[in-house]
């Protein structure tokens, strides 16, 4: 079987909810990356592209019908290239990287541009449509942006608590204090500006000058480089009176695009590859317990590779929440010191159906950078799930193979 490569990867900065990024519909931003990556590849005819899988996890407004599709479209891509979008929430991108390997590994296609976009600014509210006509009760519009709407009433009352309600039930069950949880979040933000200010994103992260009709973004819009533990330590609780969950420490609202192109080592790409796909995992469990999930589906992804944790050099992480992020790093017992070392999404943001593929392209960027051969990639996704990829740096193997 022949192997999948990550040969580019880029996206836009992340930002803010409301903020720069607000003006921007989500399948122009789905495009825009689209067209850096593929352009990222010399060699690469447009037209040799076998598919497009993207991931989005909301769908209800500008990013509906297909906006993988549509991507390709404004993209400017020979309307020869198919596209399909998927939805596995916040592992959306993640899962059309491990799709996208699966079809070159198994002789389906030579080349695949994955990634996925979220606008959660442009998220819709919806009205639920009334079982007849014209009835005398009042509806209410459900806001799209985030969590659980129009629930089925037979689902059980404890699986549909909040996200952060989850994750103070995290913090209950594991002993994780709202003191590590701050100092978690602190070093997010102070290892993002400092990969900013070394220069370490100038590669991955297309500015938004290019895209018209907004205030130009050249950086992650989220990211507060003063921060402190004793500065967030001073934030109010956004579940609980007495909870250990703040705006502080778990990931902003956010806006934005991200896309990987996936090759076999024979594909007519014209640069060499980063990294090797060399496992995947996927696990379920309780969905109250969602934050906890990548642990699992992170293990299965090594054993797939054949290697073990004492192996890895690099990970990343998506910082959902610090509390979640903390409880994988202590399950895996990992040296903190691998993850995240360009900062995570606590400070660059968490775009949903975008994070999947910022995990894969930083990953394979960390590993060429510091020479490190394995790296782990996972997400938490709501609902109870977890996704996981393992890169193998094509350098330690002599490149495509």
């Amino acid at each position: 079987m022949p192997s999948a490569f990550v040969y580019a990867a880029r996206r836009t900065p992340f930002g803010r909810f409301g903020g720069a990024l607000a003006q921007h519909r989500p399948d122009d931003l789905a495009a825009a990356v689209l067209r850096d990556v593929v352009a990222a590849a010399p060699h690469l005819d447009p037209a040799d592209v076998d598919d497009v899988v993207w991931g989005c996890a909301n769908q209800a407004g500008e990013d509906n019908r297909d906006v993988g599709r549509m991507a390709v479209l404004l993209a400017g891509l020979p309307v020869s290239v198919p596209a399909t979008t998927v939805n596995r929430l916040c592992g959306s991108s993640l899962d059309a990287v491990l799709i996208a390997s699966r079809a070159v590994e198994c002789g389906d296609a030579d080349v695949v541009v994955t990634g996925g976009v979220e606008s959660m600014t442009r998220a819709p509210w919806v009205l639920p449509k009334p079982s007849r006509a014209f009835p005398a009760a009042d509806t209410v519009a459900a806001s799209t942006t985030l969590g659980w709407r129009l629930v089925n009433e037979r689902m059980p009352a404890e699986w549909t608590v909040s996200l952060g309600e989850c994750n103070e039930q995290l913090a209950d069950r594991l002993g994780i204090s709202r003191q590590r949880q701050d100092e978690y979040a602190a070093r997010s933000h102070q290892l993002a500006q400092a990969a900013w200010d070394a220069g370490f994103y100038d590669e991955l992260v297309r500015p938004v000058e290019a895209l018209a009709g907004a205030e130009p973004l050249t950086r992650d819009e989220a990211v507060r480089a003063g921060s402190t533990p004793q500065e967030l330590a001073g934030l109010t609780p956004a579940f609980r009176p007495d909870g250990t969950i703040t705006a502080g420490n778990a990931s902003p609202l956010t806006d934005g695009a991200a896309a990987v192109l996936i090759a076999s080592g024979t594909a007519p790409v014209g640069t060499p590859p980063l990294a090797r796909i060399a496992g995947r995992g996927v696990h379920a469990l309780d969905p109250r317990e969602f934050g906890f999930a990548p642990v699992e589906a992170a293990n299965r992804a090594l054993a797939r590779a054949g290697i073990t944790w004492s192996d890895v050099g690099a990970v990343e992480l998506n910082e959902a929440f610090a509390v979640q992020s903390l409880a994988c790093v202590d399950a895996w017992g990992v040296d903190p010191g691998i993850v995240n070392t360009a900062g995570g999404a606590i400070a660059l943001g968490h775009p949903l159906g975008a994070s999947g593929a910022r995990l894969v392209g930083t990953l394979a960027h960390r590993l060429r950078q510091s020479g490190e051969r394995w790296g782990v990639a996972a997400i938490c996704i709501g609902v109870g799930q977890g996704l996981a990829v393992v890169l193998e740096n094509a350098d330690a193997t002599g490149g495509a193979r």
